[in-house]
């Protein structure tokens, strides 16, 4: 059997993936950076990905149970995302491609997302909506590629949750992020406050929504559980309207919620219910796999592989800004 490796390290997480030419995940292991204070520091993250790269990668081959030698190609996550913590990764990768003797992949970050999401729920040709802490993109298939239908203009989602999160004194923990912690807080309010609700065509803005739901936290005139509530119902919307907009053009059957914000229950329970409104099947990603992850990062190689997209070592830049449309995928068909 052959095996393709990934490596996942476009922001906060250094993950190793190993999976099968067959579509079999044989591993999975990720280890995140936590800064202490504020968000994601890209010098330290990077740091971290050198420090646990070799313990990550053990990890993986003694979770697939098979020996480096048995793996036919390496991949790695060439963007989009932070400079220094995707030049750790690529290291990482050519390095072990180098030493193995094996081909090279450059694995574009959102379309794994959305690779390993319909290998993993059976997804064939979905709308999907994929919200992380650092994008916001809503896309489908058409003529070799997926396409955006609609995107964030400033912020992405998980980014306005985190910033309003740290605003609030909230404190990361191991197992739960800012995103759960907004949730269980939005649970237990019951009186929304209007914030603005910026959809401006097909794409979304969410920095004067998050400014707002700051302010209402200085003013000190509504719990945190309520403003927590009105941020989350406010934000979801948004996501659920550009995404039915999405769906009602392209008249796809089915609907795909992949990235970190997936875990969100709210959300999932608002695309559901647009799902089934246009009689579209709905699929969600397992937490495991929606989080930023190597197992994504291999599969996509694996695809990429089959179809002749090698990188050589030497013109294996990182591409910090390299956008979901501008990659071909020749695996899927019309």
């Amino acid at each position: 059997m052959e095996y393709c490796l990934g490596i996942e390290s476009t922001a906060d997480d250094f993950s190793v993936g190993i999976a099968s030419f067959e579509g079999e995940i044989l591993a999975n292991i990720i280890d995140a950076f936590i800064s202490e204070t504020g968000g994601i520091h890209p010098r330290e993250a990077a740091q971290h990905h050198s420090q646990v790269a070799g313990k990550v990668l053990a990890e993986a081959f003694k979770k697939a149970k098979i020996k480096p030698k048995e793996i036919k190609v390496v991949a790695f996550s060439q963007g989009p995302g932070l400079g220094p913590c995707l030049r750790t990764g690529a290291t990482v990768a050519r390095a072990l491609a180098s030493y193995l003797g094996v081909p090279l992949v450059g694995v574009n970050h959102c379309v794994a997302h959305i690779e390993i999401g319909k290998l993993i729920t059976g997804a064939k040709d979905p709308v999907t909506l994929y919200v992380s802490g650092g994008n916001t993109i809503v896309s489908a298939f058409d003529a070799g590629r997926y396409r955006v239908f609609g995107e964030t203009l400033d912020i992405a989602v998980g980014n306005c949750l985190d910033v309003f999160a740290r605003t609030a004194g909230l404190r990361q923990r191991e197992g739960m992020p800012f995103g759960a912690i907004i949730e269980k807080l939005a649970e237990k309010g019951s009186r929304f406050v209007p914030l603005p609700y910026s959809v401006k065509g097909m794409d979304l803005s969410f920095s004067g929504l998050l400014t707002a739901a700051i302010e209402l936290l200085k003013r000190e005139e509504y719990s945190l559980e309520d403003i927590a509530f009105s941020l989350q119902e406010t934000v979801f919307a948004m996501l659920t309207e550009v995404t039915e907009r999405a769906l009602a053009h392209t008249e796809k059957k089915e609907v795909l919620l992949t990235g970190g914000v997936a875990a969100n229950k709210r959300l999932q329970e608002m695309l559901r219910r647009i799902a089934e409104e246009h009689n579209a099947r709905f699929c969600v990603v397992p937490k495991q796999y929606a989080l930023d992850n190597g197992a994504m990062i291999a599969w996509t190689g694996v695809l990429a592989y089959k179809h002749g997209q090698t990188v050589p070592i030497e013109r294996s830049f990182v591409k910090l800004r390299w956008r979901l449309d501008e990659v071909d995928v020749p695996w899927v068909k019309e």
